[in-house]
């Protein structure tokens, strides 16, 4: 079952990348969305099928995602919903999935 935060994830990192890219034209955000989601689908795939380093890729993925939003957010003084969001949510899932590494170790 820890498969479904990865798609989760997946999903709002597509899903913000995209509204990134439609919103301004950014396209290093379509690009960082594409691949932070594609790590976390890969991650969840991996997980799901029981494959070494699913976790591990999960981690990676929420520093990534955690270390581009966290900026964004004190940059912003804490003031736009979507970079504080994302960067909460990042931290959890990389917490859980830490916990998940330290549990199979």
């Amino acid at each position: 079952m820890s498969h479904h935060p990865c798609y989760t994830m997946a999903g709002l990192s597509l899903a913000g990348g995209v509204a990134g890219f439609a919103r301004t034209r950014s396209v290093p955000s379509l690009v960082a969305g594409v691949a932070v989601g594609s790590m976390y689908g890969y991650a969840g795939y991996l997980i799901k099928e029981n494959k070494d380093y699913g976790h591990e890729t999960a981690v990676v993925a929420s520093a990534i995602l955690a270390g581009a939003m966290i900026p964004r957010a004190i940059k912003s003084g804490f003031k736009k919903p979507v970079p504080v969001a994302m960067s909460v949510v990042a931290l959890a899932a990389g917490g859980y999935y830490v916990k998940k590494v330290i549990d199979y170790m």
